[in-house]
């Protein structure tokens, strides 16, 4: 049995490598993440393949590649480690403490501007968290990624993911005072027609949206420029390319700066919400609800920004 045990502890301390390893891209990498020698994690990879029967990495002087048989092994390696330290992890939230890694993805702009003021009261009441917070606007898998948790700005639609509704975020049409004394301001939804937009492009190309009192409607302009970040779009507003619909979280301070101007219609843009989405199957930590409370009460409801 303490044969088996001590196997088993082994085959664990591997996988740890390993994983790290193919996040890092180097066994030394690896071994200033895990705190450990070279040699130790080289004896613990190896371990691991002659366990598993497979080779996992190409080693070279150059560099370090994953196999066949370890691109195959590396999503299921990360989800054993990170069960580990979830596990871990919930047995310290079970003494009444909130501790180890947390990983989340949200995009860009939204993270720089306001979720990053938000987390930081959230870190230093918690110190025993590890927070990594990664800050992207392509669309993450969170069932594969690794990550515990994602923030999206907009309808979430994989039935995979369970969502929790953070904060309302109002869009705002906006355009420079420049663009407007050349174009005109348009007054109606049909005056759009005669315009030129702005577009953010990760979720595709999709019309804006209004609220009418005969229900929802959507539009589009001339298309100006797609681009999948907001401070581009904003910016591109600002330089007087064309209107832009940007969440108020983007738009209010360029607008209270007096750098771009709400245009309004006969109709007002449809709402919109930030979501945190985590995987199906997995019951969310302690960690990760109490973060979720933190931001809300943060955002405020309705939330600051608007």
């Amino acid at each position: 049995m303490d044969r088996e045990r001590d196997k088993l502890m082994i085959r664990i301390e591997g996988i740890e490598a390993f994983v790290a390893t193919a996040e890092h891209g180097s066994i030394s990498a690896a071994a200033r993440q895990l705190r450990l020698s070279k040699s130790v994690v080289s004896e613990r990879l190896a371990e691991l393949e002659r366990s598993l029967g497979a080779s996992l990495l190409h080693r070279s002087t150059r560099k370090l590649a994953l196999t066949e048989d370890g691109m195959a092994f590396l999503p299921r390696a990360t989800r054993i480690t990170c069960e580990i330290a979830t596990a871990a992890a919930d047995i310290a939230e079970r003494r009444g403490t909130l501790s180890g890694p947390l990983r989340i993805a949200a995009p860009v702009t939204f993270g720089r501007l306001h979720l990053g003021p938000a987390l930081y009261p959230f870190l230093k009441a918690h110190p025993e968290i590890q927070l990594t917070l990664d800050l992207d606007d392509r669309r993450i898998d969170v069932s594969s990624s690794g990550h515990d948790a994602i923030i999206r700005h907009g309808a979430i639609d994989d039935t995979r993911l369970i969502v929790w509704k953070l904060a309302e975020s109002r869009r705002i049409l906006t355009a420079s005072a420049a663009y407007l004394a050349e174009h005109g301001t348009p007054a109606t939804l049909e005056d759009l027609q005669h315009h030129r937009g702005l577009y953010y492009t990760n979720r595709g190309v999709g019309d804006w949206r209004f609220e009418t009192a005969n229900g929802p409607v959507a539009i589009r302009a001339r298309m100006a420029l797609g681009v999948n970040n907001g401070d581009v779009m904003r910016d591109g507003a600002m330089a007087g390319l064309g209107l832009a619909m940007l969440p108020a979280f983007i738009a209010g301070p360029a607008i209270k700066a007096g750098d771009l101007l709400e245009v309004r219609l006969d109709a007002a843009p449809a709402p919109d919400y930030l979501y945190m989405a985590h995987a199906q199957g997995r019951e969310p930590s302690a960690k990760l609800r109490s973060l979720i409370d933190h931001l809300r009460k943060s955002f405020g409801d309705p939330p600051y920004w608007n």
